[in-house]
């Protein structure tokens, strides 16, 4: 039942969507957050009913999709697999560390993986995951970019304002805070 309701294409447009909460977790480094989305992100795929038409290049993409998963499993396929939650964990961390500019990275990296995978096991139909995957990235990465540059920067302003209360004054609280936050 789980299959025929991820063929609703509603939930290939609102999975991408679960990394901004994700990231943020990671942001704001909580386990629970980021636990809790993930379980999100992997249940989502059957929150949707089951669409009333589907169109032949989706149906032939997870065709695909159930194929690969149930066909035999020998080393490559399994370390192939492996790069889902290992690139999750890289993106995690890059967050975790707070590099917005390394999280992007991998963030791309990811989508224009799955959009890689799709094609050279999918063909054809691999294309279908294309839309979803670019609108995904495009959202993610621009709600992301602008959320933590925001964040960032009411930090940035908090501490200014703690090292002014401490009667640096705004110019030595300023400079104390770039050094503080030179790039690495």
């Amino acid at each position: 039942w789980a299959f025929k309701r991820h063929q609703n294409q509603w939930s290939w447009y609102l999975r991408p969507l679960f990394l901004i909460p994700a990231c943020y977790f990671a942001y704001r480094r909580s386990l629970m957050g980021i636990a809790a989305t993930v379980f999100f992100l992997l249940t989502s795929m059957f929150w949707f009913p089951e669409p009333e038409s589907v169109d032949e290049n989706v149906r032939e993409f997870l065709a695909m999709e159930m194929d690969y998963l149930r066909s035999p499993w020998d080393l490559g396929k399994i370390v192939f697999t492996l790069l889902v939650p290992i690139s999750l964990g890289a993106l995690f961390a890059a967050f975790w560390k707070r590099s917005l500019r390394t999280g992007l990275l991998v963030l791309a990296l990811i989508a224009f993986a799955k959009m890689s995978w799709g094609v050279l096991y999918g063909g054809e139909a691999g294309a279908s995951i294309f839309a979803p995957a670019l609108l995904g990235l495009l959202l993610t990465s621009a709600a992301l970019y602008l959320g933590l540059r925001r964040a960032r920067a009411r930090r940035e302003q908090s501490e200014r304002g703690a090292l002014t209360a401490e009667g640096l004054g705004p110019g030595r609280a300023a400079r104390r805070a770039e050094r503080q936050h030179a790039p690495t």
